[in-house]
């Protein structure tokens, strides 16, 4: 019997990584549920080149010690869980909008963040493209809605750049919101 296969976003679905910080950093306060725009560079718009000759090639997914930071509360316990009964693909972008962020860089210290702590997913289901309906999977985990258009089931991991969409929207698109990995656990197993 085949599985059913299951797109995982990485950014803000499995780990929030340090762009925020670093904008906070660069910035000052920042509130991002103010932001219109679904990316969080163009808070520095006309200033890319200042933050990147600080930032452009720092890794978003260690802390100051050089640890790879924690991902988000369950997400680890129920992916593995997840992984017996389905095929798991982390599908993430790696590729910023105004090179912000060195795209090699950020392919490379994602992948080996995925390799850290996914070591019961093959490493060839780790999938890094920017158009992520390309390809076609059962279920998808994101927190953009534009990324779940090749999916059957959509799950809508809530976000800065989502938690305004309404309730009724989402169930004329067929698509489930959820807001943490127990929710996810709870749709899928």
């Amino acid at each position: 019997m085949n599985k059913k296969s299951i797109m995982i976003d990485m950014d803000e679905v499995i780990v929030v990584g340090n762009f925020s910080n670093y904008l906070i950093e660069f910035l000052g306060k920042v509130n991002f549920n103010e932001l219109h725009s679904q990316y969080r560079q163009d808070l520095i718009k006309g200033r890319e080149s200042e933050f990147g000759k600080i930032y452009k090639y720092k890794n978003l997914y260690k802390n100051n010690k050089g640890d790879y930071i924690e991902p988000l509360p369950n997400c680890v316990e129920v992916i593995k869980e997840l992984n017996r009964k389905y095929d798991i693909y982390i599908t993430t972008t790696y590729i910023w909008k105004g090179d912000v962020i060195d795209s090699a860089t950020n392919l490379k210290n994602k992948f080996e963040y995925l390799h850290y702590w996914f070591p019961f997913i093959d490493t060839n289901n780790f999938i890094f493209m920017t158009n992520k309906t390309k390809i076609k999977y059962d279920i998808g985990i994101d927190d953009r809605i534009s990324n779940l258009e090749s999916c059957d089931k959509k799950l809508l991991f809530t976000e800065f750049r989502n938690n305004n969409i309404t309730n009724e929207e989402l169930k004329s698109r067929g698509i489930i919101r959820v807001n943490n990995w127990l929710e996810v656990k709870d749709e899928l197993l």
